[in-house]
């Protein structure tokens, strides 16, 4: 899977994230992601050739993980797509987005980590292949407590008319943004690899833990 030791730092706005080097991160923004999806393919099957089988599904993948994330209204997108010899590339992605909300009488939602993990629902499987979900409260180093979902989840597909979901492993950590009442970073682990649903958590936990705000 993933190596953390070669790790890209990635800059935005207020904020840093480090990644495996591995991993592809591009621009989400609607003009220019696809050109900036279909050059950076075409530079990773030059350097590795025997990818070239795969292009198409790293494509398609890139491309809808891009679309996703801007949607979802994120700051950053990183995603990983590996061949390991079978004939479908393992792929998952990594988001970051700035989120607030208010009440129903107009104040800001409290950003306390306890708080927050008192808001988010616990869902129990009741049976095999089931979805579920955990709520927990982890520290960042560096950064301090955070509230935090992980389990198998149904997500809706945005924009979709029938409302439909997909089943993937999801991690969500809710980081308090320093001097802003109201406001998290939301960073957002997915995959649709369930059968490596342990191992994207431990990818997904290592990876958040590297985040940091700046400025």
């Amino acid at each position: 899977m993933a190596r953390y030791t070669e790790a890209l730092t990635v800059e935005r706005g207020g904020f840093r994230i480090k990644v495996p080097e591995s991993w592809w991160e591009f621009d989400v923004r609607p003009e220019s992601r696809d050109d900036s999806i279909r050059r950076m393919v075409d530079e990773r099957v030059r350097r590795h050739p025997e990818l070239e089988k795969s292009r198409d599904a790293y494509v398609s993948f890139l491309r809808k993980a891009a679309a996703d994330a801007w949607k979802s209204g994120a700051l950053y997108c990183g995603c990983m797509a590996e061949s390991f010899g079978g004939d479908t590339p393992i792929t998952g992605s990594v988001t970051v987005s700035l989120v607030g909300g208010r009440t129903g009488s107009g104040n800001p939602l409290p950003t306390d980590p306890a708080a927050i993990a008192g808001q988010l629902a616990v869902k129990e499987a009741k049976k095999e292949g089931d979805s579920w979900r955990k709520v927990t409260t982890v520290d960042i180093p560096g950064v301090g407590p955070a509230a935090r979902t992980h389990g198998i989840e149904d997500i809706p597909v945005p924009g979709d008319a029938l409302n439909r979901t997909v089943r993937a492993v999801l991690m969500q950590t809710y980081i308090p943004v320093p001097g802003q009442e109201g406001k998290v970073a939301l960073v957002a682990g997915s995959s649709q690899v369930l059968d490596l649903a342990d191992s994207f958590f431990d990818i997904f936990d290592a990876i958040t833990s590297t985040f940091r705000f700046t400025g």
